[in-house]
Formats: structure tokens, sequence, C-alpha cells
């Protein structure tokens, strides 16, 4: 088997082009949503985590493979937002080695306006999709991310 070929039949070149595609298309919507978010001084990767612990996922261990990091880069980003008074560590009741995440006032005020704008940069994104072609990207992409992780 040539292999430059995909298991598939796909060309190497048609493959790796709808990789670049896919990664170009990440870039510009991580770009857009950061750029909507500057004014609130928050990254898109703080917002997630406000938003997930201000629905009550507060364990840093569950939040860190939600937001794409691993241990480290998540005590890093609780004391960025620590340090912007959104959120504070506490003590687990449960477990004495374990923290949960708190959001403050300022982080539930600030919260509410950070959901808007993912959405609204996920509207742009798929601006002239129409259903049916919304539901089949999504299911594309579904497929991908089982294919990295090896569950496909």
């Amino acid at each position: 088997m040539d292999p430059r070929a995909s298991h598939d039949g796909a060309s190497f070149g048609a493959v790796l082009g709808a990789g670049a595609l896919v990664q170009q298309v990440a870039r510009e919507l991580r770009t857009a949503v950061e750029a909507s978010l500057a004014p609130y001084g928050v990254t898109s990767q703080q917002a997630a985590l406000l938003l997930n612990a201000a629905r009550g996922q507060t364990s840093p261990n569950q939040l860190a493979p939600l937001l794409g990091t691993d241990t480290a880069g998540m005590t890093r980003l609780l004391d960025r937002m620590e340090a912007k008074g959104l959120v504070r560590r506490t003590r687990h009741p449960g477990d004495r080695r374990a923290v949960v995440i708190e959001v403050t006032e300022e982080g539930k005020a600030l919260a509410p306006t950070l959901a808007p704008i993912f959405g609204r940069a996920t509207m742009r994104l798929l601006d002239g999709f129409d259903e049916q072609e919304v539901a089949q990207l999504t299911g594309l992409l579904t497929r991908m991310l089982r294919n990295l992780r090896g569950d496909g």
C-alpha cells in the first residue's frame, strides 16, 4: 500500500489539506472568540473555566481535560483567575488533599456575559449552513475526535 494514501483511498495531499484546513478554522475561531473576550479581560480558556465552574463543575481534575490543559496548566490558570478575583480555591469538604473551585461574586456577575460570546462566534462560523449541514458537520467532527482518541 502506498504510504501516501489513507486507509480509505484518499490521497495524502487531500488528507494533509483537510487537516490544515481544520487547524486553520480552529485558529480563526479561537482568534474571533479571544478578540470578543478581550474587553472583559479574560481568555477563552479562562472564560470556559468560569462558565463550567458557575454551572457546578468545581473539580480542577475534571475541568482540566475539558479546558485542554494538564495539572500544572490548571494550577497556573487558577492562579490567574484568582488574581483577577473571579474564582477562589477552597478545600474539598470530603477530601483534605483536594480543592474545589468557587466562583466569586465578581465571577458570577461576569459569567452570563461570556456564554453569548461563544454562541455568537459559533453562529458566525456556521453562517449559511442549514440544519442538515450542521448535523453532518457535527457527525464528521465527532468521528474525527473519536479517531484521534483511539475509540473510533
